[in-house]
């Protein structure tokens, strides 16, 4: 069974936890890193023949079209993560309405294809912003993949559902959410994130494992480019939380992908779930 692979395409000063730390002014004077950490992980897919969605940051491709297009000549999904990284809960349908569209023009513009899918910044679409599933209907996207049922003190929806749905009813915006598994009358994330840094990676290959088995679904599985750069610039000050989320393990993740790569078989979100050649 085919499972979806997919990049969250952001650098490491643009990520939600050090939004208190990092002013959103200062972004322009930060050393970027993203560029050769998407060359990284584009080298690691060429080896296993492998293609995946990469949900690109506006901001991120305004700045590195060439990197853009590099990824969508590489035969990859190019998807919208927005313009800002603004969580969708913290803004308003009119100003929702206007970043999604913004990036998925630009997006468009630069690689030429159509930019069917959106993940919201911290999975932050749930049960009291479902509006916005409805504003990107709206901007022309296909599906979402923004709603994770679980349950976390910065996001979540632990009663949705953990495969895919129309939240808003038949004629609404697929949501495809993160995989997960569900222990002890529970949902575990079991698609990426810290929970694939911090547990040992047999637990991952398990879970996505009885994904494919048991629920007989494919997986959805997410990382960052960050998260693939132990010798990025540490941040001073955070919450010894936020601290041990972010760095644990940055060292052994590239590894790890290698091996989830081996493991399974991989594509991109809109061949699995929407049919595209």
């Amino acid at each position: 069974m085919r499972n979806a692979l997919s990049i969250d395409v952001e650098d490491y000063f643009q990520v939600s936890a050090f939004a208190g730390h990092i002013r959103r002014a200062d972004w322009a004077t930060l050393p970027c890193r993203v560029e050769p950490n998407i060359e990284r992980i584009l080298g690691l897919l060429a080896q296993r023949q492998t293609r995946a969605t990469f949900f690109t940051l506006g901001w991120i491709a305004e700045r590195y079209p060439a990197l853009v297009r590099r990824i969508a000549d590489a035969g990859h999904e190019i998807a919208s993560h927005g313009y800002a990284h603004l969580r969708a809960s913290e803004q308003s349908p009119e100003q929702f309405l206007e970043d999604i569209s913004r990036s998925k023009h630009l997006l468009e513009q630069l690689t030429g294809q159509a930019v069917l899918g959106y993940r919201a910044p911290s999975f932050s679409i749930g049960a009291a912003n479902l509006w916005a599933l409805d504003s990107l209907l709206t901007a022309g996207y296909r599906y979402s993949s923004s709603i994770y049922p679980i349950r976390h003190d910065h996001y979540g929806m632990p009663d949705g559902a953990r495969f895919a749905w129309r939240p808003r009813g038949a004629n609404g915006i697929l949501e495809l959410p993160v995989s997960t598994v569900r222990l002890l009358g529970r949902n575990w994330p079991a698609g990426g994130g810290g929970y694939f840094r911090l547990l040992p990676y047999a637990a991952s290959r398990w879970a996505l494992r009885r994904i494919n088995s048991a629920d007989r679904q494919a997986g959805i599985f997410y990382f960052h480019p960050w998260e693939l750069d132990p010798g990025q610039p540490r941040q001073r000050g955070i919450a010894l939380k936020t601290r041990f989320r972010h760095y644990l393990n940055l060292h052994r993740m590239e590894a790890r992908i290698a091996r989830l790569l081996h493991d399974f078989s991989w594509d991109r979100i809109d061949r699995i779930f929407l049919g595209s050649a």
